[in-house]
C-alpha cells in the first residue's frame, strides 16, 4: 500500500500546493493497471452531488472542476445530481454501484449518503464525504466550516459597526441551515462563537433551512414577533439571505447587517447594492482541486494523512474560506467564479463601477 500525505489548503489556487507525497509499496489501482478492485471499476470515481436549489455552486462549479481534474488524471468519471431527492440519491448509488467505482465522492442530502456510504464500505469501495460531513466516509474534503461562521458572526458585527448599534443592545435574528446538513451546525456554531463574545444572543432563530422561500417566511414572522425592529441577521448563506433580504426590502429597513456565505451572483448583487454586509466566499475550484488530490490517491491504491479530523475521527482536509465584501467582489469575477455580465446588470451597474467590478 502507498502512503501519501495531505498536509494544507490555502485559499485562492492553493490547492495547486496540496502536497501529495507517495512512497514505494505495493497495489495500486490506476486507470493503466487495473489495480486491485479489478478491471475498469478500480479507475472509475462515482459523484453523487445533492441537488440545485440549495446553491447554483453544484452544477455550475463542482461539477466541471471535478469532472476536470478526474479525466484529466486519466481516470473514467460518473457524475450524477440526486436533485434534493433522497431516494433519486440512493437509485443512482445502486446504479453507479452495479456498474463498478474504484471510489465514490458524495455530497450528503438530508442523510442519504450515510447508507450509500456503507454500500460501498461492504464492497470495500473507499468513500469521500464532499463539503458536508457524514458517518461511515473514510475522508471528509471541505472548507474549515466553523471557521466560516466566524466569518460570519464576524460580518454582522462588522455591520453593527458601520449603523453604530452596540452589539450588547443589538436585535440580531439567526436564519441557520437544515440542521439534516453536518456543515450546519458547524457554520452555527461558529457564528455563535463570536457574536456571544460580543455580547450578542439571538432574538429569534428559527428552524434551518437552505431554501429563500422558507428563509423569507421565517424572518417575517420573526420580525413581526419583534415588532419589526431588527439590526442583524445571521444567514447561514446568500440563498438564505435573498429571503431575508427581500421582507427588509418590503419593510424599507435599510442598513441591517446581514451576513451570508458562497458569493453567488445574488448575494454579490446585494453587496454591491447595500442590502448585505458580506459573504464567505468559497472558492470551489479550491475544494475540488483538494478532493481531485484525495480521489486520485485512493483510486491509486494510495491512503492519504491529513492535519485535521472531525469529532468522530474521519480525517478531515480542510480548505480556507474568504471574506468578499463590495471591495472585494472583482476578486470573486477575476477568479472566474462569477460573471461580470450576471454581476453587472444595469441596476447594479453603478455599483460595479463605484466598487472597481471589470469585465
Amino acid at each position: 500500500m502507498k502512503k501519501s500525505s495531505l498536509l494544507a489548503v490555502a485559499a485562492l489556487g492553493s490547492a495547486a500546493a496540496l502536497l501529495l507525497t507517495a512512497c514505494a509499496g505495493s497495489g495500486g489501482g490506476t486507470p493503466t493497471d487495473g489495480g486491485d478492485g479489478g478491471g475498469d471499476a478500480a479507475g472509475r470515481a462515482c459523484v453523487i452531488l445533492p441537488d440545485a436549489a440549495s446553491s447554483p455552486r453544484w452544477e455550475n462549479f463542482d461539477r466541471k472542476y471535478l469532472q476536470e481534474g478526474l479525466e484529466g488524471a486519466g481516470f473514467e468519471v460518473d457524475i450524477q445530481n440526486a436533485q434534493g431527492d433522497v431516494n433519486k440519491f440512493s437509485t443512482i448509488a445502486d446504479q453507479q454501484l452495479t456498474q463498478g467505482c474504484g471510489v465514490m465522492l458524495l455530497v450528503d442530502y438530508q442523510g442519504a449518503a450515510e447508507a450509500v456510504a456503507a454500500k460501498a464500505k461492504a464492497e470495500g469501495i473507499p468513500v469521500i464525504a464532499y463539503d458536508r460531513p457524514f458517518a461511515g466516509a473514510d475522508y471528509y474534503v471541505s472548507f474549515d466550516n466553523v471557521e466560516v461562521g466566524r466569518l460570519q458572526g464576524q460580518t454582522v458585527l462588522n455591520g453593527l459597526e458601520t449603523a453604530g448599534v452596540a452589539p450588547e443592545e443589538a436585535v440580531v435574528v439567526y436564519i441557520g441551515g437544515d440542521p439534516t446538513d453536518g456543515n450546519a451546525k458547524m457554520f452555527h456554531d461558529g457564528a455563535d462563537e463570536v457574536l456571544s463574545e460580543a455580547g450578542i444572543t439571538p432574538a429569534a432563530e428559527p428552524p434551518g433551512a437552505w431554501d429563500q422561500a422558507k428563509s423569507q417566511t421565517n424572518f417575517e414572522q420573526a420580525l413581526t414577533s419583534l415588532s419589526g425592529v431588527v439590526h442583524g441577521v445571521w444567514a447561514a448563506n446568500d440563498t438564505n439571505a435573498a429571503g431575508v433580504i427581500k421582507v427588509l426590502q418590503d419593510n424599507n429597513l435599510q442598513g441591517v447587517a446581514v451576513s451570508g456565505q458562497d458569493a453567488n451572483v445574488a448575494g454579490l448583487q446585494n453587496i454591491l447594492l447595500g442590502w448585505q454586509t458580506a459573504t464567505v466566499y468559497k472558492p470551489v475550484k479550491d475544494e475540488a482541486e483538494a478532493a481531485v488530490e484525495v480521489a486520485i490517491a485512493l483510486l491509486s491504491g494510495e491512503t492519504v494523512e491529513t492535519d485535521a479530523e472531525l469529532d468522530d475521527g474521519t480525517p478531515y482536509v480542510q480548505v480556507t474560506p474568504l471574506l468578499v465584501g463590495p471591495n472585494e467582489v472583482k476578486d470573486v469575477i477575476a477568479a472566474g467564479d462569477a460573471s461580470y455580465d450576471d454581476v453587472c446588470t444595469p441596476d447594479v451597474q453603478a455599483a460595479c463601477e463605484e466598487f472597481g467590478v471589470t469585465p
